[in-house]
């Protein structure tokens, strides 16, 4: 890849990822997988059934990816790495998404509070005849929370674009007690395992 050439289309509208590329250096212009278009069935975060949390993120960040790709080549836009990202979290099994009202976001708070769970980024990356795809796990205990400071927090407008409820970089960075990973992985862009697929890609990063 010539040094011009060093910016990546990065397929989400997460302003936590730009911030996250941002901080490694790595220069992106957003493709924006809706603006004109329904995603249709080919890109759906609908869960299957018996799908494992392991399988249903990777799927979702490989199919964004792909129709991202594609997308490119549809429009005759300039070549380039295209990036996309996915986080889930998880409690024994079941996958909490992003709450669509106040009731479900105190739900799922209730439900991590006190305990362990596991938050999934997959990040894929396609490029000319390059597909890579890697699943970060991380585990994050929450302190025992009481009623009052999750209403307190789900009147805040934090809990409703970020699966599980909550954003660790907000307020609720108040409810950790400990975590085991990756801190950029529970934001939604592990920056480890990013920056070794963007030079997969081509990208020179240090």
């Amino acid at each position: 890849m010539r040094p011009h050439e060093r910016k990546i289309y990065l397929a989400s509208k997460s302003p936590r990822r730009r911030e996250l590329l941002r901080q490694i250096g790595v220069e992106f212009e957003l493709l924006m997988l809706r603006n004109d278009t329904v995603r249709g069935p080919d890109v759906t975060e609908e869960v299957y059934d018996d799908e494992s949390p392991a399988d249903y993120v990777a799927r979702v960040a490989n199919e964004k990816a792909a129709f991202a790709w594609n997308m490119v080549h549809q429009r005759r836009m300039k070549v380039r790495p295209v990036l996309a990202a996915d986080t889930t979290v998880t409690v024994d099994g079941e996958i909490l998404g992003k709450p669509a009202s106040h009731d479900e976001a105190i739900a799922m708070l209730e439900k991590l509070s006190g305990r362990t769970h596991q938050v999934l980024t997959s990040v894929a990356v396609h490029y000319t005849d390059l597909a890579e795809q890697f699943t970060q796990v991380s585990d994050v205990r929450f302190a025992k929370l009481s009623l009052a400071s999750i209403k307190a927090y789900c009147a805040t407008s934090e809990p409703y674009d970020k699966a599980g409820g909550y954003g660790i970089q907000g307020l609720a960075a108040l409810f950790v007690e400990h975590i085991e990973g990756s801190h950029s992985g529970i934001m939604g862009l592990p920056l480890y395992e990013t920056a070794n697929l963007l030079r997969k890609a081509g990208i020179p990063l240090a």
